[in-house]
């Protein structure tokens, strides 16, 4: 057992935080410290989630996809093959962390930010249940919508209509592109999280997702269709840049894979006697909050758009000032 007092702590609530404070990657501090920007980008950025995601996206490439000539033509049998293979690399990767957390509670709730568990009924979600609720969303519209954008950049790619590098012809850029895909990423989920954030749309999109103020690991993916066509737009990109198929799957699967750290709802997972960090407590912010942290990571664009909170007391005071501030401005509408 860890003593999860060594690393946060808890309030009278029971809500557990962790001591250290949200912060951004070294490449934005000032002055620049080379030595701590290449441990970062070393251990935190290549050798981290990041490689694992990698890692998935070539096994799938070479063990579980078709061959380009088969790509090149449309057809039911290659396309549920990849649907398949993503299904059950999505169970098998969610039904992990669900399973250990959440089933067993293995960890109990040491490291956990809010100490409830989902109730076993509840009247907030679909099938009066946050689990049922998240597991439909998830696989009913996350994963088809997810292997439509990879289908589609797989066939564009084999019959010739977008561009398929080769790593013999482009060593560099190759390379080059798997290290920038992670921010790519994240500047394209900030600009549509903070879209779906505009009420219209939060009210008819996004607000199913927010139904998560606890979240699970299963609530990474449970999104309205609409935020699913939307978040896995981020694949596009390989529609105007030139890429190898393995660079559109990578993006892909980070697409998919990396919202389960990111809700976990534990700060530390244990694996034995020894620990690994989630760094979600960002993310769980916005979730307790809602107008904040609508990205976490390298690029600090909460920061540069007045939407961070680092955990702090500091920090939940200016976002109450802002509070203020906006209700003002609402109430000095009206008036006018």
């Amino acid at each position: 057992m860890i003593d999860d007092t060594a690393y946060g702590t808890r309030n009278a609530k029971g809500e557990w935080a962790p001591a250290r404070r949200v912060d951004y990657s070294p490449l934005f501090h000032w002055p620049l410290r080379p030595a701590r920007i290449l441990r970062w980008f070393v251990t935190g950025y290549v050798l981290s989630f990041n490689a694992l995601y990698l890692a998935v996206a070539l096994a799938a490439w070479w063990v579980a996809t078709p061959s380009r000539e088969t790509m090149a033509t449309f057809g039911v049998g290659w396309v549920a093959l990849v649907l398949l293979r993503n299904a059950a690399i999505l169970v098998a990767w969610y039904g992990l962390f669900h399973l250990q957390l959440y089933r067993r509670r293995a960890q109990a709730d040491r490291f956990k930010y809010n100490p409830r568990f989902p109730a076993e009924r509840s009247s907030r979600f679909s099938f009066g249940s946050q689990t049922r609720d998240n597991v439909f969303w998830t696989l009913a519209s996350g994963l088809p919508i997810w292997t439509a954008w990879e289908v589609v950049t797989l066939w564009l790619m084999a019959r010739g209509t977008i561009p398929w590098i080769s790593w013999d012809e482009h060593p560099v850029w190759f390379v080059a592109l798997l290290l920038l895909i992670p921010l790519w990423r994240e500047l394209h989920f900030y600009t549509v999280h903070r879209m779906i954030h505009w009420p219209p749309l939060y009210k008819a999109v996004h607000s199913l997702h927010h139904r998560n103020t606890n979240p699970i690991p299963w609530s990474g993916l449970s999104m309205h269709p609409v935020e699913h066509l939307l978040y896995f737009s981020a694949i596009a990109i390989h529609w105007i840049v030139p890429s190898h198929p393995i660079h559109a799957m990578y993006n892909g699967f980070h697409l998919m894979m990396a919202p389960v750290p990111g809700h976990t709802g534990f700060d530390r997972v244990e694996v034995g006697e020894r620990s690994f960090a989630t760094h979600c407590y960002a993310h769980y912010l916005h979730h307790k909050y809602f107008e904040v942290n609508y990205s976490d990571g390298a690029l600090p664009l909460d920061a540069w758009f007045g939407s961070f909170h680092d955990g702090s007391p500091e920090a939940d005071a200016a976002m109450k000032a802002r509070r203020r501030m906006a209700r003002a401005s609402v109430t000095a509408g009206v008036a006018d």
